[in-house]
């Protein structure tokens, strides 16, 4: 009996700091990744430099928090309810109606802290940086692609991209990010297809123009 339990004491010893371990890789991982974001700042004072940097890492883990709770609380869910699939079903919609409220949140007072600190535009560029800069070079390649687009049919295209972003920002992964700069990319090629544009077409045709100035 107390071999098992000198066993148990250190299988959770171990595990507690294999944990801690954990936790603190990545506190340096994304710790890494905000000063990368706030660098391209240029911000030439120190301080605000390691404010924003903090205030970004902070986001990122809180953003984590709250996916770790929603799928520990998706376990319990399927724990609880083996053959009920319609309950869990609804269960797992109520928690992803608290996921939403969670992250709608912490996006408020993310950006409320960040403007504190940094202009609107610098916003912006962090914004860019927690998002790849998918929401510039897709408004770009739109524009490569069909060079026709009206003001109008710009600022259309823009107001989804920058949509997407505020969406994406908030994504627990590198593809849930991208995903949906997809799916208001499908938004954007209805809304054109609507507009009259042939968007095989302008793409073929994009293509052919980028081979030819590499063959030049």
């Amino acid at each position: 009996m107390k071999k098992i339990l000198m066993f148990l004491l250190l299988f959770t010893t171990v595990s507690f700091v294999f944990a801690q371990k954990s936790s603190e890789t990545y506190k340096q991982t994304i710790q890494k990744r905000a000063d990368k974001i706030v660098a391209a700042l240029n911000l030439t004072d120190s301080s605000k430099f390691r404010k924003v940097s903090h205030i970004v890492a902070d986001q990122y883990e809180d953003l984590n928090d709250v996916y770790i709770w929603r799928d520990s609380s998706y376990n319990k869910i399927k724990r609880e309810n083996t053959n009920n699939k319609e309950l869990i079903t609804k269960k797992k919609a109520d928690v992803d109606s608290s996921v939403k409220k969670k992250i709608g949140k912490l996006h408020t007072s993310y950006l409320k802290h960040l403007s504190k600190q940094l202009n609107p535009d610098q916003v912006d560029d962090v914004k860019n940086g927690m998002t790849y800069n998918v929401a510039n070079i897709t408004y770009k390649a739109y524009q490569d692609m069909i060079p026709t687009l009206t003001e109008e049919q710009k600022k259309q295209l823009w107001v989804w991209l920058v949509e997407a972003r505020e969406n994406a920002m908030d994504a627990e992964s590198s593809d849930k990010k991208h995903a949906w700069f997809g799916k208001y990319k499908g938004r954007i090629n209805n809304y054109l297809s609507a507009q009259g544009y042939d968007i095989q077409k302008e793409r073929k045709g994009w293509e052919d123009r980028i081979k030819s100035s590499k063959s030049k």
